[in-house]
Formats: structure tokens, C-alpha cells, sequence
């Protein structure tokens, strides 16, 4: 019996959810790399998914691009492939559980009996700050972080309107947005940010030759933007803490102070 054939016959295979990555096929998790080798059968995000994080699976497995298929279509190919392989992985870009239809998929699997289980990914918002050299939370700054996106053809939950959000004045990575970046600008300015608060855009973060870093303020990033060419596949940062490196005076963190004691070392008097 091939390895990668249902251990008991009659009994679906597992299915996985294996978080990509941003792009940089190397970015995958070891976890995720181990199950695409021993895959029998992967369905990647192809408009979203390095293709070079498919080569991780072994020569003869079935390597399908959903990019032209319905959620019916994808979640049917799962449940057949699942029938015969022991490992089936979904390869979907970032973190499965974040702007990915994960709970769309999984309930069609268990309502047929197909068992499923997800492998976290790197999102595309730390990739974009990695590539930026720059951080999420500073000491005094802000200690929070916002994923969230505007409203376009999907609406927002009352409550989470991006000038409510960005009231908070904290770290707010905007995902799936740069073609609404006209309703970024008016939210942040509804908010009250500034005309020269720093913002940041980064275009397919970690893809391989493919990554472009644009920054600006509020009052010019969409003509950067624009200049660019950027119109898909990248993160909008808009945060007190950008450009934090070229700043004359930062507050330290207690953690590293040599004042501050902890359980591991004692503080210098």
C-alpha cells in the first residue's frame, strides 16, 4: 500500500491547513514543509502562494491551483482527495486562521467525516515590518496592535469601522485595503492622525525579487503609492512607531534596564 494511501481503508485521510507563509517559500514552518513532503495530494492559493512553496511536495503528488475555483469546488476536491490520500494539505498564504476562509472549509469537511487540522503561518503583517527593519510596539508608544481592513465588498461589523479602530491612535496593519487606500486616508483623518503621520506599504513582503517598500505620510502615500504601481498583494502600516530608529530619545524597556529587577538578574544599584 503507497505511504501516503488512508492507513485504514474506508477511513479518510487528514487534511491540513498549512500556512504558507508571506511569500518567501523558505518562511514556511519546518511542521508545514514535513507534511507538503509527504503529501499526497496539495491544493494551493496559486493568485496568492509562491508556486516555488509547492516543491516541497514529493514528484508524484497531485498539485492543483484553486485560484479558479468556487469554495464548493475546493472544499469537493478536498473531501475526494482525503478519500484517497492519508495527507491532503490546503497551502493558503500567511496564517490560515487570519482573512483566510478556514471555518468556510473546515465545516463542509466535518460535516463528511473528513478529519482536518491547521499549521500556523507567518503573516504578512510581521513579514511587512521585518522587511521595513521596523517594530509593532515600542515602551510608551503603543503596546497594541490592530489587524484589520476597510470596507469594501465585505462589510464590517458594527463597531469596527477603521475611524473607530484608528481613534485608538495604536499600531493598525490593514490588510486587503491598497485598492480603497482614498477610505484608509479619510478614516485615519476622521481619527484625527495627523498629515504627517508616517505610513508604510509594503508590496508582497518577502516574495523573492518581488518586494517593494513605499513610505510616506498620510498626506502622500497614495500618490506613492500611485507612482509605484502598487495595487495588489500589500500591507498598509499606519503607526506611531514608524521610523522610531532615527528618533533622538527612546524609552528603554524595563526588561533589559539594568534598574529593573527580575527573577532572572537582580538590578545594578
Amino acid at each position: 500500500m503507497p505511504p501516503d494511501t488512508p492507513e485504514t481503508p474506508g477511513t479518510p485521510g487528514t487534511v491540513w491547513f498549512v500556512g504558507a507563509g508571506p511569500g518567501d517559500p523558505e518562511l514556511i514552518t519546518i511542521k508545514g514543509q514535513k507534511l507538503l513532503a509527504q503529501a499526497g495530494a496539495v491544493l494551493f492559493a496559486g493568485s496568492l502562494v509562491d508556486r516555488a512553496a509547492t516543491e516541497y511536495a514529493p514528484d508524484d503528488c497531485e498539485i492543483r491551483d484553486s485560484k479558479d475555483m468556487t469554495l464548493e469546488d475546493m472544499t469537493e476536491w478536498l473531501v475526494s482527495r482525503a478519500r484517497q490520500h492519508q495527507t491532503v494539505v490546503r497551502l493558503q498564504t500567511g496564517d490560515p486562521a487570519l482573512y483566510g476562509a478556514l471555518i468556510e472549509m473546515a465545516r463542509p469537511l466535518d460535516a463528511a467525516g473528513v478529519p482536518w487540522r491547521v499549521v500556523p503561518g507567518v503573516s504578512s503583517a510581521m513579514a511587512s515590518m521585518a522587511a521595513a527593519g521596523e517594530s509593532m510596539t515600542l515602551p510608551e508608544v503603543t503596546q497594541s496592535v490592530i489587524l484589520t481592513r476597510v470596507e469594501g465588498r465585505t462589510p464590517m461589523p458594527e463597531g469596527e469601522d477603521l475611524a473607530a479602530l484608528a481613534a485608538h491612535r495604536t499600531t493598525l496593519c490593514i490588510f486587503l485595503s491598497i485598492t480603497l487606500l482614498h477610505k484608509v486616508e479619510a478614516a485615519l483623518r476622521e481619527a484625527g492622525w495627523p498629515e504627517d503621520a508616517p505610513m508604510l506599504v509594503v508590496h508582497k513582503a518577502s516574495w523573492p525579487g518581488e518586494e517593494l517598500i513605499i513610505r510616506g505620510t498620510l498626506a502622500d502615500i497614495k500618490q506613492r503609492c500611485r507612482e509605484a504601481g502598487v495595487v495588489s498583494q500589500a500591507m498598509i502600516v499606519a503607526s506611531p512607531t514608524l521610523g522610531a530608529r532615527h528618533w533622538e530619545t527612546l524609552a528603554r524597556s524595563k526588561l533589559y534596564d539594568p534598574t529593573f529587577t527580575h527573577r532572572f538578574r537582580k538590578a545594578n544599584a
